[in-house]
């Protein structure tokens, strides 16, 4: 019973479905079939829509074609009037142009034809001249003529006459204005050298102090020194043998005098000597130790003097043996004057007076500074302290600036720079200085006395000069005594005469000079 119901239903939906799908169809090919024709109607409409847009269209473009045509020819008609006009102007314009050049060329026509005319004058006025000229040349020469049969004289011969005048005239205007500027020159430059050394010397002022070539141990009592001269004198000759100086042992109370021509030797002694009364033991062998303790600080102190000498001057590059003998110069005078002080002088005054004329500071102060140097070893080694200081400056590489400052700082070579006569000048001042070197002045004038009257003494001498404080003899000897080669035995013999009869510190130089004079006087 349900089975069959179950079917009757199923068909019954499909019957259904049936029905429906055939009235779909039916309602949609009704609805197809409308839309067609409404499809149909709508095309008629739209070709006869479009055939009137078509018409219009047509109708339009017509009337925008006549009318564009019609602006164009309207263009074309005023292009053409404007077109007419410019020619128009043109024209005129080159008729114009046309007048003007036709009268510009009247014009030139003119002023050629007044060329010509003025040419034709021109050519009859130079045929003038060159007659004029002629007549003149001959006027000339016929007045040459006249003067050569007057005065005797060519052409050529009055004017070298002429010119050896001017020529005459010239050469002592010349002379007489080279005179002047010379002379001028000569002032000039003097005031010039006296303001670079006065301010050079106000500029570096130092004290002096002269220094004894004798040095004094002061004694704590007077029986001090019976144990410095020892058990019959074993002490006072151990000192005297290890040292090298002399010791002075005499009334003068509590004070021991220590004697020698070495100031290093000297400067060692007095160490020693200081030490041993300080020690109180005072034999042999503690004097042999405290000489070399002595002697350690000496050397000691002379690297120290060298090092600072070099580094308050500001020269560097030193050799370390140069800064040794530096540091030696310390214990060395000459007249009573430090010589390590002169030098540091004279390196600053010669620096002061190279920067006031532009020259190298630098080697100037280094030249100043190692002029003497070869005084640190003239009691060691023979020969003056200009040569060794040459020889030593050679040694240790110094440059020829410097070696020709050292040989003519005392006028032993000729100078061949400017540091050098500075150096020799800076060396002039400080030795110059109010109260820098002392030396007895009997003494001094005796010396110098002496050694005019041993040069005088020889025959053929006119005159003899001691200068450099007795350190140069010139001896002017007669031309017609002496001659040119005899000046070197004459200068020989008495070199050896005053090395025989005379005795002075350093070496002394004998300078000769022979020469004749021609004179006569305008009157």
């Amino acid at each position: 019973m349900s089975t069959i119901n179950w079917f009757d239903l199923a068909i019954g939906a499909v019957v259904g479905a049936l029905v429906g799908v055939v009235a779909t169809a039916i309602v949609n090919r009704f609805a197809l079939n409308r839309s067609r024709k409404q499809l149909k109607e709508s095309i008629e409409n739209s070709e006869t829509q479009a055939q009137k847009l078509m018409a219009e269209a047509q109708k339009a473009g017509e009337n925008r074609k006549k009318e564009l045509l019609l602006q164009a020819k309207e263009e074309i008609h005023k292009s053409r009037l404007e077109l007419e006009k410019d020619l128009k102007d043109k024209k005129q314009e080159i008729t114009r142009e046309k007048t003007r050049l036709e009268q510009k060329e009247e014009s030139l026509d003119k002023k050629v034809e007044a060329l010509e005319t003025k040419d034709e004058l021109l050519d009859g006025r130079f045929r003038e001249v060159q007659l004029i000229e002629e007549k003149a040349k001959e006027l000339e020469r016929q007045k040459v003529v006249e003067l050569e049969r007057i005065s005797g004289l060519s052409v050529e011969d009055a004017r070298n006459q002429v010119l050896d005048a001017a020529r005459t005239e010239y050469r002592h205007d010349m002379a007489v204005m080279l005179r002047n500027m010379e002379e001028q020159t000569k002032e000039e430059a003097e005031q010039k050298a006296r303001e670079i050394i006065v301010g050079a010397i106000q500029r570096y002022a130092a004290d002096h102090v002269s220094e004894n070539t004798v040095s004094v141990v002061t004694l704590p009592g007077d029986e001090m020194k019976g144990r410095i001269i020892g058990r019959e004198g074993r002490n006072i000759r151990a000192i005297e043998t290890l040292t090298g100086v002399d010791l002075i042992i005499d009334d003068t109370p509590e004070a021991v005098v220590l004697s020698s021509f070495d100031p290093i030797r000297r400067e060692i002694a007095r160490i020693t000597l200081e030490k041993l009364i300080v020690d109180g033991r005072i034999h042999p062998a503690r004097i042999e130790e405290m000489a070399d303790k002595a002697r350690k600080e000496v050397d000691a102190t002379i690297r120290q003097e060298g090092d600072r000498v070099a580094f308050d001057t500001g020269i560097m590059g030193l050799h370390p043996e140069i800064l040794k003998l530096l540091g030696r110069l310390r214990y060395r005078t000459s007249y009573g004057q430090n010589v390590l002080q002169h030098s540091v002088e004279v390196c600053w005054l010669s620096g002061m007076m190279a920067s006031e004329l532009g020259l190298d500071v630098m080697m100037a102060k280094r030249a100043g500074l190692l002029h003497d140097i070869g005084k640190a070893a003239d009691f060691e080694m023979e020969g003056s302290h200009i040569t060794l200081g040459g020889e030593l400056a050679r040694k240790y590489k110094e440059g020829p600036e410097v070696i020709n400052a050292i040989m003519s700082h005392h006028g032993d070579e000729e100078p061949t720079s400017l540091i050098s006569v500075l150096v020799a000048a800076s060396d002039a001042i400080s030795a110059a200085r109010p109260g820098a070197r002392r030396e007895n002045l009997e003494a001094y004038i005796k010396r110098i006395q002496k050694l005019e009257e041993i040069a005088n003494s020889f025959e053929g001498v006119e005159k003899s000069y001691a200068i450099q404080a007795g350190r140069e003899i010139r001896v002017m000897v007669k031309p017609e005594s002496v001659k040119d080669d005899d000046m070197i035995l004459k200068a020989r013999e008495i070199a050896r005469k005053i090395e025989e009869e005379l005795d002075y510190p350093g070496t002394i130089k004998v300078n000769i000079i022979r020469e004749s004079r021609a004179m006569e006087f305008a009157k």
